[in-house]
Formats: structure tokens, C-alpha cells, sequence
């Protein structure tokens, strides 16, 4: 009971946006055409946050497998860099391991990269626990949308980029807690120099392998990330 209690509080800051940016996202499923079972499956079983808004349009467009996976591949790839760095903790999660892969979303890595659990506590069950609290206030929230969606009228207009404010707000988060601040102008400058090197449309994979080599190369120079005090 006092693991799942510390789990539900480590989840409280994901919880909030969870539940609106899914709710933008059964909104935006309904508008297209897609209701209630259609927003539950693709978050009880696809739980993706950006690739399901985009997944929505590739779905409402006609497009082929081949262009699904290509675009899977390339806005979801962030998750083979930096998940890297968790199988020190789900290398050897036995049971749980499975969900926990599937469950790795950033918000969730965000909680749980640092590697602090409450003590007492099971290290594989309270990861796990926190990683099922994520997934079920997104999948509340995208059946909120796709009902509230059946019932009022709503502009879908911009809603995309709910999941950008989200970003900004966990960068901002872990810029304001970490010691630091070497991991985050590592990745907003090699993102920005990829940027104008590869263009929009192709910087996002490039971007992402530099910024492994250089946080690789720089790893001592991280430590523990904590913040001290002055």
C-alpha cells in the first residue's frame, strides 16, 4: 500500500497533463471519424501521446502501412536513445518488464530516470506502478475527449500542439530541479545545429544520435545531476 501511495504522488505532475492532452486527443480522434472504442484501443494499447495526434490524421488520410511505420519510426525514435540509459533499471525488472518497455514514455522517464525510489519500497514494483498510473490517466483522458467530443462542439484547430507545451513544460521542470544544466544545452544546441543542417523534416534522428555521442563523451562531466544547494 505505501509503494502504490508513493507511485500515485511521483505521478501526480503527469497526471493533470495527461488528462488534458488526452482528452485533446479523443477530441481530436472524434472529429475525424473515430469514437469512443477507437480512442480506448489506441491508448490502452498504442499509448504514444504525439504519434497517436498524428496517428489520427495518417488514419483520417489514407495512408499506406508503409508511411505509418516510416512515421512511427521517425517521431518515436527518441524513445531508442534515451531508454538507453533505463536498462540499468528494467534490465532485470522480471515480471514487469515487459509493461515497463511498452510504458516508457517521456513524462515517464522523466520521473523515473533518476533512479530514486521511496525507501522500503519495491525498486521493479514502484517503477511499474508509476508507469501504470501514467497510462491510465492518458487513457481517461482520451475517453473524456472522445465523449465530452460526441457531445459539444469543439475547433480542433491547433490542438497539436498540446503535446509541444508538454515538452516545454517537462524541459522546464527538469531545468529548473537539476544540478546540472549540461545535458539540456547539449540537446537544445545539437537539435538546433541539426535543425539547420538537415532541415525540419529530417533533423529529428540525426539530432537525436549526436546528442547521444556528445552526452557519451561528456558523461563525466554530468555526475549525479543533483541540484546543490548554495
Amino acid at each position: 500500500m505505501e509503494t502504490a501511495k508513493a507511485a500515485f504522488v511521483k505521478s501526480l505532475p503527469v497526471m493533470a497533463g495527461y488528462i488534458i492532452l488526452g482528452t485533446g486527443f479523443g477530441i481530436l480522434a472524434h472529429s475525424a471519424g473515430y469514437g469512443f472504442l477507437w480512442a480506448l484501443a489506441m491508448s490502452l494499447f498504442i499509448f504514444a501521446g504525439s504519434m497517436q495526434y498524428v496517428g489520427v490524421g495518417l488514419l483520417s488520410g489514407g495512408a499506406s502501412v508503409l508511411t505509418v511505420i516510416l512515421t512511427t519510426v521517425m517521431v518515436n525514435a527518441r524513445h531508442l536513445f534515451y531508454s538507453i540509459s533505463m536498462l540499468r533499471y528494467y534490465g532485470k525488472a522480471g515480471r514487469y518488464k515487459p509493461y515497463l518497455i511498452f510504458s516508457l514514455t517521456d513524462e515517464t522517464y522523466s520521473l523515473l530516470c533518476d533512479g530514486k525510489v521511496p525507501e522500503g519500497s519495491d525498486p521493479d514494483r514502484f517503477r511499474f506502478l508509476v508507469s501504470l498510473f501514467n497510462h491510465s490517466y492518458w487513457v481517461l483522458g482520451s475517453v473524456i475527449g472522445s465523449l465530452v467530443g460526441g457531445i459539444l462542439p469543439f475547433s480542433t484547430a491547433g490542438i497539436e500542439f498540446s503535446m509541444t507545451a508538454l515538452f516545454i513544460a517537462s524541459f522546464t521542470e527538469q531545468w529548473i530541479t537539476a544540478g546540472n544544466h549540461l545535458p539540456a544545452a547539449t540537446g537544445l544546441l545539437g537539435t538546433l545545429l541539426c535543425l539547420v543542417v538537415f532541415g525540419p523534416d529530417n533533423f529529428l534522428i540525426p539530432a537525436m544520435v549526436l546528442i547521444t555521442l556528445l552526452l557519451t563523451v561528456f558523461r563525466n562531466s554530468i555526475g549525479d545531476g543533483k541540484k546543490v544547494d548554495a
